[in-house]
């Protein structure tokens, strides 16, 4: 099968007259970390990026279909969000909260306009790990107790507390963490005990929270964290209900209730601007990174003013958060959604992209499950469909492949078996023709 061509796009890419692709890594190899890891057998050098594309050291262009990990949300180097952040450091570059400045002032008006309820006061930090450490304390402070639920095959990040709430243990150094947090069932309809063919299954799984709270904890608890959809996990999209019952048994036991927005927020979801909305729910304690900035170190915990002022008794400072330039690229995202009609976008190109993936479930029986909401999408690849025996390395090969065509996507769950297709959200219906002609030829391959 023929390779199919990218889209045609209008886009003059630049010289580069950088470092080689060679140089580069042997000054990563001496200089960075050996933690750190890179994408495919042969690592890929992207310089430039405009909209949905990447581009490499030689120029050819590549389609973003992970969007820099879910965080390029409107596209890379969007001309309105590069102007405002341009304008900005032209002004002035940083200035911390102990000063008076108007951008995050706005900004933070901006986003409490965004919430339900009473979800109206901000707190800026520089990553999603930063967010979820800090709405891990404010809620310990708040109720007055230790304990925390959380779920499995959560990510939460990876600094000590985020670490701890993570239930991945690929993700877990051996190293202390976890105290007081007790991890519930992952309500997983495709691989859990309750399907999708069970109307009551979000109940059934909320029940394990429930008996957490009464056999693991003092029946007290500060909170529940989860992920709205579980991303690094592999795009687990829980049942109706479910999040309504566990809340609800949270509450009962004194906890608050933390929606993790990092992946799933701003419109993304297509029919809901958040998430946590999908599931008819309202949290006392909302998280927000990655898109939020379109690639700036920018994060936020959003909460409730009686939550918030549980911080008020001490001193508590970020030396960037809120930093104006940071704060200047988030007013102006908040804008592109609406300005474009992103949120549409998302509605309507990811029901047309999750249209052709389960399309291409009757030719591929490596394909074991296909699910997602708006533009946030997974494929499960399994050796059989009866066993759901994950088809993990059969996955490492069609990831390689999708890159040697030009698509650029993600893997995720714990055994690296589930494709991850979470584009910036101004995809268009050529890009995903182009998605799914490709995923079609590396399938085909198997």
């Amino acid at each position: 099968m023929k390779p199919p061509e990218l889209p045609e796009y209008d886009h003059q890419v630049k010289h580069y007259s950088g470092p080689s692709l060679e140089e580069v890594m042997d000054m990563r190899k001496r200089h960075l970390t050996p933690a750190l890891v890179t994408y495919y057998e042969k690592p890929l050098m992207i310089v430039e990026g405009s909209m949905q594309y990447v581009y490499d050291e030689k120029g050819r262009r590549y389609l973003d279909a992970l969007g820099g990990i879910v965080t390029i949300s409107v596209g890379h180097c969007h001309p309105y969000v590069t102007r405002k952040a341009r304008e900005q450091m032209e002004i002035l570059q940083h200035a911390t909260t102990i000063y008076l400045h108007p951008n995050i002032a706005e900004y933070s008006r901006m986003l409490a306009d965004k919430m339900p309820g009473d979800l109206s006061v901000c707190y800026f930090v520089n990553s999603g790990s930063e967010a979820n450490d800090l709405a891990l304390l404010m809620a310990r402070l708040y109720t007055g107790n230790y304990d925390m639920i959380a779920l499995r095959n959560a990510y939460h990040g990876g600094n000590a507390s985020a670490m701890g709430l993570t239930a991945h243990s690929t993700w877990k150094y051996n190293y202390p963490h976890s105290f007081g947090i007790h991890h519930s069932i992952a309500p997983d309809p495709y691989r859990g005990p309750w399907g999708r063919d069970d109307p009551d299954a979000g109940t059934r799984y909320a029940a394990d929270i429930k008996d957490l709270l009464e056999f693991a904890t003092p029946g007290r608890v500060a909170g529940f964290i989860a992920e709205s959809i579980q991303g690094v996990g592999g795009t687990v999209i829980y049942p109706d209900g479910f999040l309504t019952a566990a809340y609800d048994h949270v509450r009962q036991a004194g906890g608050v209730c933390i929606a993790d927005e990092v992946q799933t927020g701003f419109g993304r979801m297509g029919t809901h601007y958040w998430g946590f909305e999908t599931q008819g729910v309202i949290p006392d304690i909302v998280t927000l990174a990655k898109g939020i900035g379109n690639g700036a170190p920018l994060a936020a915990v959003i909460t409730t003013p009686d939550i918030a002022h549980s911080l008020a008794n001490r001193i508590h400072f970020n030396t960037f958060g809120g930093n104006p330039v940071s704060c200047a690229m988030g007013k102006a995202v908040l804008e592109v959604i609406d300005r474009e009609n992103l949120q549409q976008n998302c509605l309507e190109t990811g029901a047309y992209l999750l249209e052709g993936l389960k399309n291409l479930m009757s030719g591929h029986d490596l394909i074991g499950d296909v699910r997602g909401r708006g533009l946030m999408t997974g494929v499960e690849l399994v050796k059989d469909r009866k066993t759901k025996e994950p088809a993990k390395d059969e996955c490492a090969r069609v990831f390689e492949r999708t890159k040697e065509m030009g698509l650029l996507i993600g893997k995720g769950g714990l055994y690296g078996n589930v494709l991850r297709i979470k584009p910036p959200m101004c995809i268009t219906r050529e890009d995903v023709d182009f998605i799914i002609g490709v995923l079609d030829a590396a399938f085909g391959e198997m």
